[in-house]
């Protein structure tokens, strides 16, 4: 789980290797649910992208379709509609671009359109396809711990010990990607806090995110801005903070994933986030 790792095959190789990498998130959607219709305009959302970046992102994670709890699918051609042009042109500007789906359609498409990662965050069960398409393309490809689509996920939050729970299924998701004929080095894993995942498993799983990498991949943490966040510090039974006031614990999450050998943050905000994986690169490095 060491950001000295290896690049992931796929990526380009300047992306830096001594730090925890900043993944900033671009949702070209409605209803995503901390900036659902602000990016919907393509002009908007490549503006916002190369924003990131020249905040301190590392590459851009472009998404078409909301997986906040409790939403519904998107039509695979709307959701090509929404993040082909915008995926285009931050690749054509020297973007490092990731396509968010979950469809093997919009995948091989983004991929054509200049996309470099793949992050699935159904891990392939949604449709067996997508990996695939990242395999013969020799595409980085990001496996996320999932349990069912949105509308349903969480009433499958019930663990025996959510962090052995989560890293098993991992273990088997990767075991399978593998037979399919992806490379190890390939590969990224994330625990998908917020996925079928209470307050309670978000944490544990944040605590032992070690337990995570000892699947000897890389660890991708996405975090930002979810709903346990919002009632950290507050009393049990509070009304949660509203999303934009999260981003403060954001960062300092950003912070612990780094010091425990994160391979990226996925975040909404990068200047902050980036700041805090240079704080962390640096103690290390100091260390």
């Amino acid at each position: 789980m060491s950001p000295a790792a290896p690049p992931v095959v796929g990526l380009p190789a300047t992306l830096p290797q001594d730090r925890c990498l900043v993944m900033g998130v671009l949702n070209v959607t409605p209803d995503s649910f901390s900036d659902g219709g602000r990016w919907l305009d393509p002009r908007a959302a490549v503006e916002h992208g190369l924003a990131l970046v020249a905040e301190g992102a590392d590459l851009v994670d472009v998404g078409g379709e909301s997986t906040r709890p409790g939403a519904g699918r998107v039509e695979p051609d709307e959701e090509a509609r929404r993040v082909l042009p915008v995926v285009r042109e931050l690749a054509a500007a020297g973007v490092v671009v990731s396509i968010d789906t979950m469809r093997a359609s919009t995948a091989q498409a983004a991929l054509e359109a200049g996309a470099v990662l793949v992050n699935d965050v159904s891990g392939g069960l949604a449709d067996p396809d997508l990996p695939r398409v990242a395999r013969d393309a020799g595409a980085a490809y990001v496996a996320m711990h999932w349990r069912g689509h949105s509308a349903g996920m969480q009433a499958r939050a019930v663990y025996a010990d959510v962090v052995a729970d989560v890293r098993a299924e991992l273990a088997e998701r990767v075991a399978d990607l593998l037979a399919l004929g992806l490379a190890a080095e390939q590969l990224v894993v994330d625990p998908g806090l917020g996925f079928a995942k209470t307050a309670a498993h978000n944490w544990a799983l944040l605590a032992r995110l070690q337990e995570i990498a000892s699947l000897g991949l890389p660890v991708l943490v996405g975090a930002s801005r979810k709903r346990f966040l919002g009632l950290v510090g507050r009393p049990e039974g509070s009304v949660p903070l509203p999303v934009e006031e999260r981003e403060a614990a954001t960062v300092a999450v950003s912070a612990l994933a780094a010091a425990a050998g994160a391979w990226a943050v996925r975040v909404h905000e990068a200047r902050a986030n980036r700041a805090a994986v240079d704080v962390v690169a640096a103690a290390g490095a100091a260390r």
